[in-house]
C-alpha cells in the first residue's frame, strides 16, 4: 500500500507554481504496487519492474543485408570485373558448415549467416550469373551489405531501464531477446468518484436543474489509458457522512482514491471536511487555470486527489497534476512530456503570476508552416472544446499576452497517454 509521509502534500503558504508542484512530487511520491510477471503480448503500457540487460547481441552473427552473392574483398580485381565460381548457397535460417576458401563465391540471401572468411556482399541484380560462375562488377568498398553481430543491440547492455512503460517497440525488443514474459509493476488500484446532488448517471432520467455525470467517465478513460485498475464508485451526495464513509471504505483497497466537483469553499461543498475527517488533506492552492481547486491529501493509507467540478478543469488538472503522481505511485518512471515550440495564430491576454492552458489545434499557415489556433470557447465547463481541439497551449506564470506569431509551447492531447 501507499508509503507516503504525512506532509507529503503538506505544501501550505502562498499559491505554488506547477513546476515547484511536479519537482516536489518527484521527491516524495513512491512506487506503492508490487511485482508481477506478465506474458509479453499482455505488457504493453506496463511499467518495467527492473532493467533488462541483453542476454546476447542481436543480431547474433554477422549477416546478409541483401540477396546477393558473398565474397572476401581480397579477392576482388580493384580495375576490373572479377569472376569466381559459386560454390554454395545460404539461405536465412542456415549457415554454412566450412569456412569460405580464398577464390569463392557464396550464393546468400537476407537474413543469412555470413560464411567465416567473406565480409562483402554484392546484390544479385548487379551482378551477372551463369553456370556456376558469378561476373562481379568493380568499385564496391570492403563489408557492404553485411549487417554486423551486435549492430542492433550488444550483449551485456541495458536495453529497457526500470519504470519505463512499455511500447510496442519496446515489447518488440524483448521479443527479440527471447522473452517470452516479463516482470513489470502491478496495475495502481485507483477508485473514482463524482460529487453533487446536480449529477446524474448517463442514461437516467434527467430532472429540471440536473446534469449527466462526464467526469467520472473521462477520468475512467485516462486511468485505463495509463494502465490503472479502476474501480467505478459512482456517484456521491452533496452529504458529508455519506462522503466519509465512502472514501474510508474505498481507501482499504486501493492505492488512489480520485473525486471530481465538491472542492470549492460553498456550503454544498463537503469533500474537504469528509477527507480530514479520515485521514489528511493538504489544499494545494495551484497557480493554475482552469483548475484552482485541486486538492492532495490522504484517506487512510490511499492517496487522495480531488479534482475540480468543471469538465475541462479536470481534464487539464489530471494531465498535468494528477497524472504524474499517478505514474510515480505506479513505478513509472518519470515520463514529463514533450512540449512542441509553434508559432501563435492567435492572440490573448493573460493574468501574470499563473499557469494557463488554452485548448488548441494544430494548423498550416499561409505559408505551409505548423501553428496554432486557439478555440474560440474558453469556458470551463465547455466539454466540446477538448474534442475540438488537438492539445493545450501551455502559457507560463510571467507572461501577460501571447501576440500572433510568438512561440508558444503545445502539447499534443496524444503525448500523454
Amino acid at each position: 500500500m501507499v508509503q507516503l509521509s504525512n506532509d507529503c502534500f503538506a505544501f501550505g503558504g502562498e499559491m505554488m507554481t506547477v513546476d515547484r508542484a511536479l519537482a516536489r512530487l518527484a521527491e516524495r511520491v513512491c512506487p506503492v504496487t508490487g511485482v508481477e510477471s506478465v506474458a509479453l503480448a499482455d505488457a504493453l503500457g506496463r511499467a518495467l519492474a527492473a532493467d533488462h540487460v541483453a542476454p546476447f547481441s542481436v543480431p547474433p552473427h554477422d549477416n546478409a543485408a541483401v540477396d546477393g552473392y558473398a565474397v572476401r574483398f581480397d579477392d576482388l580485381d580493384p580495375n576490373g570485373p572479377t569472376r569466381l565460381p559459386v560454390t554454395a548457397r545460404v539461405a536465412a535460417g542456415q549457415a554454412l558448415p566450412r569456412p569460405a576458401q580464398p577464390g569463392e563465391a557464396v550464393r546468400i540471401f537476407t537474413g543469412a549467416p555470413m560464411p567465416a572468411g567473406l565480409d562483402t556482399v554484392f546484390m544479385q541484380e548487379d551482378c551477372r550469373a551463369e553456370e556456376g560462375v558469378v561476373t562481379l562488377p568493380p568499385g564496391i568498398r570492403r563489408g557492404v551489405n553485411r549487417r554486423l553481430a551486435g549492430e542492433d543491440v550488444t550483449r551485456g547492455a541495458v536495453v529497457l531501464t526500470a519504470g519505463r512503460r512499455l511500447r510496442p517497440e519496446d515489447i518488440g525488443l524483448l521479443a527479440s531477446l527471447g522473452r517470452r514474459d516479463v516482470a513489470v509493476r502491478a496495475r495502481l488500484r485507483v477508485a473514482v468518484f463524482s460529487t453533487g446532488d446536480e449529477v446524474r448517471e448517463p442514461g437516467s432520467a434527467l430532472p429540471a436543474g440536473a446534469v449527466y455525470d462526464a467526469n467520472r467517465y473521462s477520468l475512467m478513460a485516462l486511468l485505463a489509458r495509463l494502465g490503472c485498475a479502476v474501480t467505478d464508485l459512482g456517484l456521491l451526495p452533496d452529504r458529508e457522512a455519506v462522503i466519509r464513509d465512502r472514501l474510508a471504505e474505498a481507501a482499504r483497497s486501493h492505492d488512489a482514491l480520485i473525486t471530481s466537483g465538491g472542492m470549492s469553499t460553498g456550503e454544498e461543498d463537503h469533500v474537504k471536511a469528509a477527507v480530514e475527517a479520515t485521514g489528511r488533506l493538504d489544499v494545494w492552492r495551484l497557480a493554475i487555470k482552469p483548475g484552482r481547486p485541486v486538492a492532495l491529501g490522504r484517506v487512510g493509507e490511499a492517496v487522495f486527489v480531488g479534482l475540480p467540478g468543471n469538465p475541462v478543469a479536470v481534464v487539464v488538472t489530471f494531465l498535468r497534476i494528477a497524472r504524474p503522481i499517478l505514474l510515480r505511485l505506479m513505478g513509472a518512471a518519470d515520463d514529463a512530456p514533450t512540449l512542441y515550440p509553434l508559432r501563435a495564430a492567435f492572440a490573448h491576454k493573460k493574468k501574470p503570476g499563473r499557469r494557463e492552458y488554452l485548448r488548441a489545434s494544430v494548423r498550416r499557415d499561409a505559408d505551409g508552416a505548423l501553428c496554432v489556433v486557439k478555440h474560440p470557447r474558453e469556458g470551463a465547463g465547455v466539454l466540446s472544446s477538448l474534442v475540438e481541439s488537438d492539445g493545450l497551449v501551455e502559457l507560463p506564470e510571467d507572461l501577460a499576452r501571447v501576440e500572433p506569431g510568438m512561440l508558444v509551447d503545445f502539447l499534443p492531447f496524444n503525448a500523454v497517454s
